[in-house]
């Protein structure tokens, strides 16, 4: 009995192009399903079984598995996919006077896709660097640094987070770049600042249904990185082609996907993840008071083995 293809779950953006690219060119036998919405939506469909694979964000993956209360979190780290950090671009609306600089967002409201995603678990990491988290009294306690922030607003997509920095239902939130950039040029959302993630800045994690018993790697996923491996080589060889599928596939100009391609690096081989980067991770996180020692799963947990 022929197996079903894996369901790959996805950002629809740009960094999308070698999946693309390895199904298109190299047979990669799968269901690539879009969520636009991000990391956080990927990981409550791998939990629900309705996905087998994510890639999506390493700090996305490595804060749900951080917060996870049981010892099988639903998935685990098979994969490196972006070796190169991303830049996260922080806006507001374009009429918001009051919102001259990064440091004028300090108690303010701001804008995720959903809890526990990337947009969210940044916004953390953003409090840490300017020093806006306060330690409360109560160490020790679930919450051991106060909210830098007045609330955290939830919007799921990328086009209501653009619509609530206008409306006022949300002072500033976190989105890629490129992705934002457009709208920076129609004039729709304002710029702010941006803040680099101090990791290398996707992963391919597995359902823990696809990880056999020693946690090594299902056949099935080891096969999915050889394809990805060799949509990762054609990307690197043919540019105007990654080029072309951006600006006409996806939402970008031929401009912004060209100087996208200077600012990325993928791996020759997507095995594997080092240890010491979802460590660093993790130690960032407690932190910034996303993730608290001993709780969740530890970080030498969090990566399945490969064969």
């Amino acid at each position: 009995m022929a197996t079903k293809p894996l369901r790959i779950g996805y950002v629809p953006e740009h960094f999308s192009t070698p999946i693309f690219f390895a199904k298109k060119h190299y047979g990669l036998d799968a269901e690539l399903i879009p969520f636009p919405s991000g990391t956080g939506a990927m990981i409550t469909a791998l939990r629900a079984h309705d996905i087998d694979v994510g890639i999506g964000l390493t700090e996305g993956w490595i804060a749900g598995l951080g917060k996870s209360d049981v010892a099988d979190g639903g998935y685990k780290l098979v994969g490196t996919y972006v070796e190169t950090p991303l830049c996260w671009a922080i806006s507001t609306g374009a009429d918001r006077p009051e919102i001259t600089t990064v440091d004028s967002l300090k108690g303010g409201k701001i804008g995720v896709s959903r809890i526990g995603s990337g947009s969210y678990v940044m916004g953390h990491v953003l409090a840490d660097e300017r020093g806006w988290l306060v330690p409360t009294t109560a160490v020790g306690t679930a919450h051991e640094s106060a909210s830098p922030f007045e609330g955290f607003v939830v919007l799921n997509t990328f086009e209501k987070l653009r619509a609530a920095v206008n409306s006022g239902a949300a002072d500033f939130f976190m989105w890629e770049h490129f992705t934002s950039k457009r709208y920076y040029d129609s004039g729709e959302i304002r710029r702010v600042g941006e803040i680099y993630t101090p990791w290398s800045s996707w992963k391919i994690v597995a359902s823990t249904t696809l990880i056999d018993g020693a946690a090594s790697l299902n056949q099935r996923v080891e096969d999915l990185l050889d394809k990805l491996n060799l949509g990762i080589k054609h990307f690197n060889e043919n540019k105007d082609e990654a080029v072309e599928y951006i600006s006409t596939q996806l939402d970008y100009s031929v401009e912004d996907a060209r100087e996208w391609l200077k600012t990325v690096r993928f791996p020759d081989r997507t095995q594997g993840v080092d240890p010491e980067v979802v460590k660093h991770t993790v130690d960032v996180l407690r932190k910034a008071g996303v993730l608290f020692e001993k709780k969740g799963i530890q970080p030498d947990a969090m990566i399945a083995k490969s064969r």
